[in-house]
């Protein structure tokens, strides 16, 4: 098997493992949206296979599965989808490394006074997310930060930090990094109170 198969099925397949504990429907929306990542940028003459990749993943992830994950959004590797239902991320967001996704989620821009829409936020690294959360504007997520379910995300979230609310205010301080925390129950208890109070160029060298 060449070098470039490798690195290709390596990358496609970067958030297979993470995904384990979630359902098939994860990892074959991940699955398709790294494919697409790599199809997606495929030089003449294999450019018209290109938008016909492009056309047949946003009808099978966005149209039928309800996933709206633009497939050249800037994804950090081993993102966790849970759930899978609702999700919609702009285009223009990007999203770190080790991040937790769930369903009913929006991230993405909003419209300015003049017309014209805002910039999209910045997710950093090992940053858990609740379910129905909205992240919206120019905006930063520090790192092992977790978005308490139901939480309206306008301003910058500072790193290790536990937001919750609409506005989302800051409501406790991690001292251990969320990507050492392994306790699922302990991960759930957080999320329900707070609801309640790599490259693909190298691809192609």
């Amino acid at each position: 098997m060449s070098e470039k198969m490798i690195n290709f099925i390596n990358y496609i397949l970067q958030d297979w493992q993470v995904n384990q504990v979630t359902n098939f429907k994860s990892r074959f929306i991940l699955l398709m949206f790294r494919s697409a990542q790599v199809i997606g940028h495929l030089p003449r003459p294999l450019s018209l296979f290109s938008t016909f990749y492009r056309a047949l993943y946003q009808l099978l992830i966005e149209w039928i599965l309800g996933v709206e994950l633009p497939w050249n959004t800037q994804v950090g590797p081993n993102l966790k989808l849970l759930h899978c239902q609702g999700l919609v991320v702009n285009h223009e967001t990007i999203i770190g490394m080790n991040c937790t996704l769930r369903h009913a989620t929006t991230i993405g821009n909003k419209m300015l006074q003049d017309g014209t829409a805002s910039g999209s936020p910045k997710i950093g690294n090992n940053v858990e997310i609740g379910c129905n959360v909205v992240i919206i504007g120019p905006i930063t997520v520090g790192d092992n930060a977790v978005i308490g379910a139901g939480s309206v995300v306008v301003k910058d979230v500072p790193h290790h930090t536990v937001v919750v609310g609409n506005p989302a205010r800051v409501i406790r301080t991690l001292n251990t990094p969320l990507s050492v925390i392994n306790n699922e129950l302990q991960q759930a208890s957080e999320l329900t109170s707070v609801s309640s109070h790599s490259n693909v160029d190298s691809l192609y060298r």
